[in-house]
């Protein structure tokens, strides 16, 4: 995504930076240049809006974040993911870690 220069600035600027050490938060700024910083994020944010908010109201916040931590739910433990051999990231990530272990990257890390 492109960003203008003046939003840019916002992020990067003192200000900024001070609030994020408040909440004990750390900002991510890209190089120039680099247009996936955000991608998966908003991938993601974008699937959760069409696949399952798209035009539904809710009467309280608490009935919002339970809707979004159902489908967070559903995302990471059911929907298949085609970037992944559709399998589902934990599913991913499962095979992920025993490949892992098996080859022994676990002791050479330890190394």
């Amino acid at each position: 995504m492109l960003r203008p220069p003046v939003e840019y600035a916002q992020y990067a600027s003192g200000d900024f930076q001070k609030q994020l050490k408040d909440f004990g938060m750390r900002g991510s700024l890209s190089r120039k240049g680099d247009c996936w910083d955000n991608a998966v994020t908003e991938t993601l944010f974008g699937s959760l809006k069409v696949e399952r908010l798209h035009g539904m109201r809710f009467p309280t916040r608490r009935q919002a974040k339970d809707e979004t931590m159902e489908w967070m739910r559903f995302y990471n433990h059911k929907r298949f993911h085609s970037t992944l051999g559709y399998v589902s990231l934990m599913t991913f990530e499962a095979h992920h870690e025993i490949e892992r272990k098996e080859s022994g990257e676990e002791e050479r890390n330890a190394a």
